[in-house]
């Protein structure tokens, strides 16, 4: 698979020693990331589920096979207005409004809101530079799907 650039000696998985040309980027990155996910109160499902949508939505390969499309609970209404918002945000972030966030705030403190939009948006930022980088499945080691299941689906 050809690279727009070549990896670096820096990072621990394919993504990591792409940004690794750049240390200092790298070493942030990994910290925001870290932060994004375990500092998180939205809990590990929602976030995955927003991920997952995210994925799809940004065509990022990598991202998509490590858990495949989006497993939503219909009755979960902080789900469904999570994973609705995810796809806003990849659709057309300039469309959100202030209702968008009076409708969020129906079931998310303002704490919740702000984490949920900073998790969009630096999820979305990692997922696009995937993409950019032309990372596909073959370098997810954590795979649980292969493209061809994801593309018949």
């Amino acid at each position: 698979m050809k690279f727009h650039l070549g990896f670096s000696e820096n990072g621990s998985t394919p993504f990591e020693r792409l940004i690794g040309h750049n240390l200092g980027i790298l070493k942030n990155w990994v910290n925001l990331e870290e932060s994004v996910f375990q500092d998180a109160t939205l809990g590990p499902d929602l976030l995955e589920q927003i991920r997952r949508t995210l994925a799809f939505g940004n065509g990022c390969e990598y991202c998509m096979v490590k858990g495949g499309r989006p497993n939503l609970n219909k009755a979960n209404q902080r789900e469904q207005l999570a994973t609705a918002f995810a796809e806003l945000y990849f659709l057309d972030h300039k469309s959100i409004t202030q209702e968008h966030f009076k409708i969020l705030s129906e079931v998310f403190s303002e704490a919740e809101i702000s984490e949920l939009c900073s998790f969009v948006s630096f999820v979305s930022a990692s997922q696009k530079l995937g993409r950019i980088y032309n990372l596909t499945e073959e370098f997810q080691e954590t795979a649980v799907v292969k493209m061809a299941e994801l593309v018949e689906g």
